[in-house]
């Protein structure tokens, strides 16, 4: 099942994608609720419902005229307002392809434990304009990645149990103002103001029944789910990375045992996947200048469309935009 959250009458609405088409969740059931934050909270009630009224749907013995074409609405992100935003670090060929190209030796601890970072889950947002202010475009950057959403609250959560926790997958565009993150990182802490003005997932929220046939084993010594999904992302229509989700080192699952250690997770938490090999110009300009002293370096510019994508996800397109003033907090500096 695909979910996406729509803007209706100035309003947030939940939705089903089939065929283009969305059917709102009372289309499905009368009872279902209209928004994200609701059916998460009481999935294990509503989503078996919405499963029976999408069938019923797709087999034609219901049928309804209050579908929208796609094309007609505006987007939100799948999970509008998350009650938090977690980052992980999941992919070992990103961390040492980032490490080998600062010329430093791969960190063992990441082999030891899954990290995450918080994130500004007041900024997440959907497909469309992203605003980005003077400092931003200081090496301005994309980081492609996939993410879950908590569909069901647990505490001290092992990762063998982990993935029912999961209401299903999403793209995730962990956005980064690198000099700012670079600048405030020299003191341990962060990253903060670097990451915090826009974090994008969309199109939609795709469950986990539907990436069954995609699903392979976690690596050897891991625990959880993996996704064979092709994993790409495009500049104004140029391709810049390639990669795969399966490609994760620690699963979701592993990620969710540690951030539940001592902790709630409730409905509407989102876990992203961090970023796949080769997943952001940081990464490729580093590699790139490994090779080539001479290597132009390439950063996200006002007007630059940025399309990430990912097999049976979606794909999630982005505008960059510049807003309007000269304001610098890297002018601030003492």
């Amino acid at each position: 099942m695909k979910f996406v959250s729509y803007i209706k009458d100035d309003h947030e609405q939940l939705g089903i994608l089939i065929n283009s088409i969305i059917y709102n969740t009372e289309v499905l059931h009368p009872d279902l609720p209209g928004t994200m934050s609701m059916f998460l909270n009481y999935w294990e009630d509503t989503f078996p419902v919405a499963q029976a009224g999408e069938l019923m749907l797709k087999e034609g013995t219901r049928t309804s005229n209050r579908g929208i074409p796609l094309n007609d609405v505006q987007l939100l992100s799948p999970v509008p307002f998350p009650t938090s935003c977690r980052d992980g670090y999941a992919f070992r060929q990103h961390v040492a392809a980032a490490r080998r190209n600062r010329k430093v030796d791969m960190i063992p601890e990441f082999d030891q434990y899954p990290v995450f970072y918080f994130t500004n889950h007041h900024s997440i947002q959907g497909p469309g304009e992203i605003k980005c202010m003077p400092d931003h475009f200081e090496k301005l950057d994309f980081e492609l990645e996939a993410a879950i959403v908590i569909c069901k609250h647990g505490r001290n959560i092992k990762a063998a149990e982990a993935d029912h926790h999961i209401g299903g997958l999403m793209i995730m565009n962990d956005m980064s103002a690198r000099k700012l993150q670079m600048e405030e990182m020299l003191l341990n802490l962060g990253p903060a103001k670097g990451k915090d003005f826009s974090t994008v997932l969309g199109p939609w929220l795709v469950t986990l029944d539907e990436l069954e046939p995609f699903e392979i084993p976690a690596k050897e010594n891991h625990t959880g789910k993996r996704w064979n999904l092709k994993m790409t992302c495009t500049v104004n229509g140029m391709p810049v990375s390639e990669g795969n989700l399966g490609d994760m080192d620690w699963t979701f699952a592993e990620i969710i045992e540690r951030a539940s250690y001592g902790a709630d997770l409730y409905p509407g938490d989102v876990i992203g996947s961090g970023t796949v090999g080769t997943g952001c110009f940081l990464e490729l300009n580093g590699t790139g200048k490994l090779s080539d002293p001479g290597y132009t370096e390439q950063w996200l510019q006002p007007g630059d469309i940025v399309e990430l994508d990912i097999d049976n996800l979606g794909k999630l397109s982005n505008t960059i935009v510049a807003e309007e003033t000269e304001w610098s907090i890297l002018k601030l500096k003492k």
